[in-house]
């Protein structure tokens, strides 16, 4: 098998070549580094079945050979970054959509879109299942995101009810793990982040939001899953078990042994309150739910994350932490 993943220098990226690698998959790796980073796939490149190409997905690509699997996971993705980056975040999930739909047509390629719970924007409906249309602010500071994701999954449909393309659309809830960059500017890095360096936790608001956070290796089981399944419509892939901002806050400064304080801030615009997947349909139609509970997943995580405090030693504080 001979699959490509853009954005494979990312967080979740990385951990799917390194899954296809294991799996016997030639994998071919295209990411700009706008947000991911070389030190993610490191390891990987002395694998003989290994290429890594530095490309921005927004402009065609061409991939000489065949192609089994086109995954497309290139996007900023926390608020930090596609602030940051609103265009080039618009243009990846629009354009680069587009790019990739086409080679995976080219190909005669499965393809698998990373979509989000983002899509959803700040529900109305809670738990949030595949059938709910969402709630989102097409011209608010994060529709940047929100829309291009959206635009992103119309256009898979489209290529899939026009052209035959054999597609899959995951809708990834806030996933965690090794690989995630201090300076993401999700609420999991900050938190580690500030409590490992002695730093104030940051939460906005009074911390009543939720959140349902996911270990990165369950998500990508999730992901082989749906590939090897006939399924094309949107598949929710998150971890149900909720907690709000504050006592995730709590839960990192008990693990981490911090003595940092909780400091508080006002509450971003457009800031979801709730967030937490209906699983219904992957457990139907992937046979899947997260197995790695979120107190193994932190204890995990949180040694990747003293390596990197201990390595990047930034000065001052860290950023206020998003979600």
């Amino acid at each position: 098998m001979r699959t490509l993943i853009t954005g494979g220098a990312g967080f979740i990226g990385s951990h799917l070549c390194e899954r296809f690698l294991a799996e016997g998959h030639e994998v071919i790796c295209v990411d700009n580094l706008i947000t991911g980073t070389l030190s993610n796939i490191d390891p990987l490149r002395a694998n003989q079945q290994f290429t890594f190409v530095d490309h921005n997905i927004s402009h065609p690509l061409e991939v000489d050979g065949p192609l089994d699997n086109v995954l497309h996971f290139a996007s900023p993705a926390s608020p930090v970054d596609y602030l940051a980056h609103p265009i080039p975040t618009l243009k990846v999930g629009s354009l680069g959509t587009h790019n990739t739909l086409g080679l995976a047509r080219a190909k005669g390629a499965r393809y698998l879109l990373a979509s989000t719970s983002e899509v959803y924007g700040d529900p109305q409906v809670h738990p949030q299942r595949e059938g709910y249309w969402g709630h989102v602010n097409p011209i608010g500071i994060r529709g940047v995101y929100d829309e291009a994701k959206r635009f992103a999954e119309a256009m898979t449909m489209a290529y899939h009810r026009s052209h035959g393309l054999d597609t899959r659309i995951i809708r990834i809830f806030n996933t965690f793990g090794p690989r995630m960059r201090l300076d993401d500017g999700r609420v999991l890095p900050n938190f580690m982040g500030q409590a490992l360096r002695g730093d104030p936790l940051t939460v906005y608001g009074d911390g009543s939001q939720t959140r349902s956070f996911c270990y990165v290796d369950d998500l990508v089981e999730g992901i082989v899953r749906l590939l090897r399944v006939d399924f094309h419509e949107p598949v929710n892939l998150g971890n149900p078990d909720e907690v709000t901002v504050l006592e995730f806050a709590k839960e990192i400064l008990a693990l981490s042994g911090s003595q940092s304080r909780i400091e508080y801030r006002p509450l971003p615009q457009d800031d979801p309150r709730v967030r937490k997947p209906d699983i219904a349909r992957a457990r139907q139609v992937l046979g899947w739910e997260p197995r790695i509970n979120r107190a193994e997943g932190l204890r995990r995580t949180l040694e990747y994350f003293k390596a990197k405090v201990q390595g990047d030693k930034p000065a001052g504080g860290a950023e206020p932490a998003r979600s």
